[in-house]
């Protein structure tokens, strides 16, 4: 029977290693709240597009490469920084990869030229590759079991970032401009000092060692072959695939699209992509207690397949119920993440940090890779088109019952 490495371990082993057994709130909230601070920062590159198009006279293609500088950064490093923390579990490094974040801010309030854009966006790539997967780590063992709510609560701060970040664009960048950026660094300093006492936290527990003797086996007992988990891992991408390639549509050039459309102004076209922001943090706080009491393939087919007739309509409505549906699209399609993340962690347990790298960074990878492809596709056609095209992309969902169904892991201790 096969055996892994198992990242949470039964009471005794609880006493040992200072594993809490009940949710440790105060770590969530304030991981919670870092992830908040961290996703604002980097929502400001999208927010800004429009200003930043303007200002250095770009295309769509060229604005969808400054995503994909962002999101496959980060989508290479995180799965390399989960396997390395995996192994050896590095506390302070949440705070330490928040220093990337900040310099790449400052860079960006600076630039000059486009390959100096491109660079700063990368740099704020790569603190969030350190930041994701072992934030993720202590999400988990602040859990007390309870992992889809805690990933909820940790998911939730980033969406929540990300609805804030276009209204401080709107209010705070664009009427000063570019270097008004840089008033930002002081919430990346905040961030690593809450994340350094976190750290502490932590590590004073013993929590930063990997409990060698813990074992568990498969789903309930049984033991799934490596084919049959890496065919689950490979479904799961493609829900990813589904659900970031068409957020992307909606993140990257919504403001376009209520621009060009509808004739919106830019501040009002950001306060519309807040409120669907705002729609997709909702979402994504109820999907993890969702997945925990419903299991998180019923969750993954409502969030992902049951969203497809509102993404079928949305191209085709006014401005009103444009709103509307975006509100629901995002609320629905965000509950899918913690169910993927968490049902991945059930598939390969004890490699907390590798599963969270892999699909924090697919989440950011794909994202980016749609974001210029869609980028092309609207410099060749139009933004409306992207929209119609896109509408398609959940009916990927309907791949959730290939998914083998999962029991809570059993575990037992091996002298």
């Amino acid at each position: 029977m096969q055996k892994a490495v198992i990242d949470v371990v039964p009471q005794r082993a609880a006493q040992t290693t200072g594993m809490p057994t009940t949710a440790v709130f105060p770590i969530l909230f304030a991981l919670s709240f870092c992830h908040l601070l961290n996703d604002m920062m980097q929502s400001l590159i999208s927010a800004l597009f429009p200003m930043i198009k303007a200002d250095f006279n770009l295309d769509y293609t060229q604005i969808g490469m400054i995503t994909l500088a962002f999101q496959l950064t980060a989508s290479l490093l995180q799965p390399l920084v989960g396997t390395i923390t995996d192994k050896r579990p590095m506390p302070y490094s949440i705070s330490i990869g928040m220093g990337s974040t900040l310099i790449g801010l400052v860079l960006l309030s600076q630039a000059h030229s486009y390959g100096a854009l491109i660079f700063a966006a990368a740099m704020v790539g790569i603190g969030s590759a350190v930041f994701h997967p072992e934030s993720s780590r202590v999400a988990r063992a602040a859990s007390g079991g309870r992992f889809g709510l805690a990933q909820s609560l940790f998911q939730v701060g980033g969406n929540a970032g990300a609805a804030i970040g276009p209204l401080m664009a709107a209010w705070v960048v664009l009427p000063r401009g570019q270097g008004a950026i840089a008033w930002f660094s002081g919430t990346a300093l905040l961030a690593m000092v809450v994340l350094f006492l976190v750290g502490n936290w932590y590590s004073r527990r013993g929590l930063a060692v990997v409990p060698k003797k813990m074992v568990a086996d498969g789903a309930s007992g049984k033991t799934l072959s490596t084919a049959r988990v890496g065919f689950a891992i490979f479904i799961l991408v493609a829900l990813i695939f589904s659900k970031n390639v068409y957020s992307a549509a909606l993140g990257s050039y919504y403001t376009f699209y209520l621009i060009e459309k509808f004739g919106l102004s830019v501040a009002n076209a950001q306060i519309m992509l807040f409120v669907y922001m705002g729609a997709v943090a909702a979402g994504t706080l109820i999907g993890g207690p969702l997945g925990d009491k419903m299991g998180r393939k019923a969750v993954m087919w409502v969030s992902i397949l049951g969203v497809l007739p509102f993404t079928l309509a949305l191209p085709h409505v006014g401005l009103e119920m444009t709103a509307v549906l975006t509100v629901i699209i995002g609320l629905i399609m965000a509950s899918s993440f913690p169910a993927i993340l968490v049902y991945a962690q059930e598939l390969l347990p004890g490699r907390v940090g590798m599963v969270a790298g892999i699909f924090f960074g697919f989440a950011f990878g794909l994202g980016g890779l749609g974001a210029a492809a869609l980028g092309r596709l609207a410099d060749a056609t139009s933004i409306d088109f992207v929209y119609h095209v896109t509408a398609y992309l959940p009916a990927i969902g309907v791949l959730t019952a290939l998914l083998p169904t999962l029991g809570k892991p059993a575990v037992r201790t091996v002298s």
